[in-house]
């Protein structure tokens, strides 16, 4: 193939073949549609335990006697297993020459661990009692937690990666078809988080499930263990039905010629593990100035959401109910309302990743997610007013609060929804088609992202908690920060994301 000379001096710069990853082997024909809806419907059933998870366990965690200070060190686990577990997974999937193809062995792999880790969770208090927990505080239980929380957040970081790849995988170098597929993996996202958080705003799970409540296990921990059970059927229909469509060619078979031999790139002789994270790493060298801005806004934008997605529902309960942990029901109420707004959330979320589409089209790609960032700092703003006024009104510790005030939050908990749709989607697209011309495969691209938003929430993490601390408890300093964040990363995609992004882009010849 002829290769201009800005593509040859490009070829000299990257590495070379007996030292990257493979490319993503040729995909023959173009997907239909409705097949790559089905593919993407397994994040319907991991982002339904995402959203029990997100909407449950940080006050769950404090109900085991855990103060609200540490309780964002618990979250640590999630970015330290997504630092390495993504990246690394991805990494093994781009090589993966099993007979029932490269992602869909860890697709399943990660399905059944997180069926193993909710039992685990769901079951901590009743682990705790059996070990000797009595009392308020019961660090058995806490343990088994924490064990199958880490369990949890492996499991997931081993499938959102393969997914995402598989979807890139589909779609080849058709960029248009790259965002459409990564616009239905956020509507089943949102769909996922829909039924997640419907079903954790229902006080009612124990009374269907009976035998999930006992002596070690209270209405609130049996509704938590309830929802987890329906969790790991939604998660096996969602999986069965995304494996069952997407019918990959096994790497290095007859059919597949033209992709890289199981021989290519480093580690291929018993040393993968010890050479991922140097390759990872050295891969960096070789990316564009726009590949680092998007890493830059992605970063960024997790830094803003991250604390959101902490102390969600924790924010409801105590700043807008002004209820704490095992002191009465107003904290639980509070909660359990939060998980209708994170519902309201995830509707808006899936009206948004429909129309994703035609307004990166019509937009710019990185125009849209600047917007949607700037209004992310609005609604973070608009919390911390919120919580201003609700603390000079007189029913905090005495009821439920004014329906105005629970009707604003709902609406920014609404609102929010916009900005996280753009946020499951727009960056995985323009990622994915900038890092196809190094000649990287998808799974490590997807890993190479993962690490933009991991790293932030590691500090986000070790620091919101004793943050919130100094400057007297609750949430709201963490929320401040988050909307610096999230201002100044909608400022740089828009000022620094050419709005040509959105547009379809023919590909480099590559030698």
């Amino acid at each position: 193939m002829a290769t201009s000379e800005p593509d040859r001096h490009r070829s000299r710069n990257r590495p070379s073949s007996s030292n990257r990853p493979p490319v993503r082997p040729p995909v023959r024909g173009r997907v239909q549609l409705r097949k790559l809806l089905r593919v993407a419907s397994v994040a319907c059933g991991i982002q339904f335990g995402w959203a029990l998870q997100l909407s449950l366990l940080t006050p769950y965690v404090q109900e085991l006697g855990i103060p609200h200070a540490w309780a964002s060190i618990i979250w640590l686990c999630g970015p330290l297993s997504g630092l390495v577990v993504q990246p690394l997974v991805g990494h093994m999937s781009d090589r993966c020459t099993s007979r029932f193809g490269r992602r869909r062995p860890f697709i399943v792999a990660g399905a059944v661990s997180i069926s193993l880790s909710v039992l685990i969770i769901g079951h901590s208090a009743d682990i705790g009692w059996l070990l000797g927990d009595r009392g308020n505080f019961r660090p058995r239980a806490i343990a088994a937690f924490v064990f199958g929380f880490w369990i949890l957040d492996v499991a997931n970081n081993m499938t959102q990666g393969p997914c995402r790849a598989l979807l890139a995988d589909l779609t080849g170098k058709d960029h248009r078809r790259t965002r459409v597929a990564n616009a239905y993996f956020s509507l089943f996202m949102a769909v996922g988080n829909v039924l997640g958080f419907a079903t954790g705003s229902f006080s009612g799970w124990f009374k269907i499930l009976p035998f999930t409540r006992t002596s070690a296990c209270n209405a609130d921990c049996a509704n938590l263990k309830s929802a987890f059970f329906l969790d790991i059927i939604f998660i096996v229909i969602t999986t069965y039905i995304s494996i069952a469509a997407a019918k990959e060619v096994p790497l290095g078979s007859p059919t597949n010629r033209g992709a890289p031999s199981n021989e290519e790139g480093p580690g291929q002789s018993g040393h993968a593990q010890e050479a991922f994270l140097w390759e990872l790493f050295g891969t960096f060298r070789y990316f564009s100035g726009s590949i680092w801005i998007i890493l830059s806004v992605t970063a960024l934008n997790w830094i803003g959401w991250f604390p959101f997605l902490l102390f969600d529902t924790d924010w409801m309960g105590r700043e807008i109910y002004g209820g704490k942990p095992n002191e009465g029901q107003i904290y639980a109420t509070g909660v359990r309302m939060g998980s209708l707004g994170l519902m309201l959330n995830s509707v808006v979320l899936g009206i948004t990743s429909v129309l994703m589409e035609k307004l990166c089209r019509k937009w710019g790609a990185g125009f849209i997610w600047g917007v949607s960032n700037i209004l992310m700092a609005i609604c973070f703003l608009s919390m911390l007013i919120l919580f201003y006024v609700s603390s000079h009104l007189d029913y905090v510790g005495q009821g439920t609060p004014p329906n105005g005030v629970v009707i604003a939050a709902l609406i920014i908990f609404a609102v929010l929804g916009i900005p996280l749709a753009i946020t499951y989607s727009v960056p995985y697209a323009l990622i994915s088609t900038r890092i196809e011309s190094l000649g990287l495969g998808q799974g490590l691209s997807m890993g190479v992202l993962n690490l933009a938003i991991v790293i932030p929430q590691v500090v986000v993490s070790l620091g919101s908690g004793p943050w919130d601390q100094l400057f007297g408890g609750g949430n709201s300093p963490a929320f401040a920060v988050a909307a610096v964040a999230a201002f100044t990363s909608g400022l740089m995609a828009i000022l620094a994301i050419p709005r040509s992004s959105a547009s379809v882009q023919k590909p480099r010849a590559v030698v």
